[in-house]
């Protein structure tokens, strides 16, 4: 069966800013969904911002096995109705890629419980992504590095929990370097967080990052079924303990 994939936008910047209307004139949204759909086994949506309930109605994140979500300018404009299905949603399992300033969004930074902050640059520098665990999903089908030709730069510290795991680590060329790519797990949703993705440079056109999406959808992936009632601190009654149970 195929993964049920959606991925979420805010579509602001690419309707105000020439400059991102010009790299992504059918949305960033819409680039990303494109190098997902290269892999013939994952079914993948959009939503953004401006539809309703933004596009993560009940309904529509139950039938999602993994969400990508991209925003920036406007995390305050989330309704907190949607962050708190989606979070229902990851306790459960569905799986959650964050990209790029969504270090700074709602679901993000509630699941991390922590600012998620960082410090940045946009002056269009080389960024060397190095592959520090090439054994991992993530980084199937990588070399050592990836060289993205203009990127904004991330840099640490990150003010993140400690992650499950690090995949990559960028190096700028201002001399930053930066934790780029982590996984995170939170009840039975595996979370990957993976920084370029700057909506001035064509990042999302460059092959080997298109091919750490599509890996990282797979890997995000749980097959079993929803993890019900996860958030729910149930009583259980002395009755119905395994073992029989003396009372006074």
């Amino acid at each position: 069966m195929a993964i049920r994939t959606l991925v979420w936008g805010e579509n602001v910047q690419e309707r105000t800013d020439p400059a991102v209307a010009a790299l992504y004139p059918d949305g960033m949204h819409e680039t990303i969904a494109s190098a997902l759909r290269e892999d013939g086994a994952l079914a993948v949506g959009t939503a953004i911002l401006q539809d309703p309930e933004h596009g993560l109605s009940e309904a529509r994140l139950a039938e999602t096995d993994v969400l990508l979500w991209w925003g920036h300018r406007a995390h305050g404009e989330v309704a907190d109705a949607a962050v708190e299905r989606v979070l229902g949603r990851v306790w459960e399992g569905m799986g959650l890629i964050i990209l790029h300033s969504a270090h700074f969004s709602k679901p993000f930074k509630r699941l991390m419980g922590t600012p998620c902050a960082l410090r940045w640059r946009v002056a269009g520098e080389r960024e060397r992504l190095w592959v520090v665990d090439p054994a991992h999903p993530i980084a199937a089908g990588l070399g050592r590095s990836i060289e993205i030709p203009a990127s904004e730069m991330y840099g640490e510290p990150f003010a993140v929990p400690a992650p499950d795991e690090t995949v990559f680590i960028s190096w700028f060329e201002g001399g930053e370097v930066f934790r780029s790519g982590l996984t995170f797990r939170r009840g039975g949703g595996r979370i990957f967080y993976f920084s370029p993705g700057h909506e001035t440079y064509p990042i999302y056109h460059q092959p080997e990052v298109r091919q750490v999406l599509r890996n990282a959808v797979r890997w995000a992936y749980n097959p079993a079924p929803p993890w019900a009632g996860v958030a729910a601190a149930r009583r259980v009654p002395a009755e119905a303990a395994p073992e029989p149970l003396r009372t006074a």
